[in-house]
């Protein structure tokens, strides 16, 4: 079963940095892209970032470019996603999954407060 376990989420200020993690089971990780997600409140789901299965190709929306930096361990079947300079706005819950597909996890929540 196709499983992704998200988790580094919190209440941080404004200009702070998190660092999220994601834990990735039942498949085998090294072969497939993984992609970091954000729902904002109201909002529908947003690609955030991709990252290529051997780790050395790296892409990003608009509204991470510069700030957040995409990274993965195939030793550890995790993919992470540093966060830095935090604005309000990217106030969200955060997913982690695979864009070939299965199950979406729980998530981890974010919180910039101004």
């Amino acid at each position: 079963q196709v499983q992704f376990v998200e988790s580094g989420g919190g209440l941080v200020q404004s200009g702070g940095s998190l660092r999220l993690s994601c834990a990735a089971s039942g498949f085998t990780f090294s072969n497939y892209v993984m992609s970091w997600y954000r729902q904002a409140p109201g909002k529908e789901r947003e690609l955030v970032a991709s990252i290529s299965s051997t780790g050395g190709t790296t892409s990003y929306a608009d509204s991470g470019k510069g700030r957040f930096t995409i990274s993965r361990d195939n030793t550890k079947n995790t993919v992470y996603l540093q966060m830095n300079s935090l604005k309000p706005e990217d106030t969200a819950v955060y997913y982690c999954r695979r864009p070939a597909g299965g199950s979406w996890g729980q998530g981890t929540q974010v919180t910039v407060s101004s």
